[in-house]
């Protein structure tokens, strides 16, 4: 893959104010998970937008148009990939390590941290037990899961005192939608991913974030 065929995305910033769970979403610009591939017969349109809070961290929406959307798990880290799921993988620091946000439409949340699919440590074992709210939603047509991503919680995970967000800064990662165990199974990515086999794991293939 060259360089010209990963994605790049801009963070739009959102003055200190705005709570969470008050972000106008038409206003975030949508990066679309439109590269299916591996398998065929299930591509449903699916979007993600992150948007940063000044003083606090992220906040996430992703929507896919799925009607009845597979979801049996509920509780943290259970392999919610095999239900119909929405993904955000990240390499915050450029250190190599990524943190892996997995979701289903019940806002439950498998998230690990490590540099590759074998070397992972649930975020929770780093963070006192807190892990990124989520919520997750069913609605007609399509369904949506909203995350929280403080950066005082982020600092914790990553194991570092403060990190320098703000306009220009750059990160990398990837949005994926998955089905491992539905009824067709599938696999969607915003930034193509060049393996011969389905393998979300594979940070070289990460798009770019940049902070406007």
């Amino acid at each position: 893959l060259t360089d010209m065929e990963k994605r790049s995305y801009r963070v739009i910033t959102l003055p200190a104010s705005t709570a969470p769970a008050d972000v106008d979403w038409n206003a975030i610009p949508a990066a679309s998970i439109d590269n299916y591939f591996w398998l065929e017969g299930h591509t449903p349109a699916t979007t993600a937008k992150l948007a940063y809070i000044e003083g606090f961290g992220f906040a996430l929406r992703m929507t896919c148009e799925e009607t009845a959307p597979k979801a049996v798990y509920r509780r943290y880290n259970e392999p919610v990939y095999t239900d119909s799921c929405l993904e955000f993988f990240c390499d915050w620091l450029g250190d190599g390590r990524y943190i892996n946000m997995e979701m289903n439409a019940n806002g439950t949340l498998l998230s690990c941290i490590g540099p590759d699919r074998h070397a992972r440590t649930p975020i929770a074992d780093l963070s006192d037990g807190e892990i990124f709210p989520v919520q997750g939603e069913v609605c007609d047509g399509y369904w949506t899961v909203t995350a929280a991503i403080p950066t005082a919680l982020l600092c914790k995970i990553l194991g570092v005192d403060t990190i320098p967000f703000g306009k220009g800064y750059t990160f990398r990662g990837n949005f994926y939608k998955c089905g491992d165990e539905t009824p067709i199974p599938h696999y969607g990515m915003w930034s193509p991913v060049g393996t011969e086999k389905p393998d979300f794991h594979r940070p070289e293939y990460f798009g770019d974030f940049i902070m406007d």
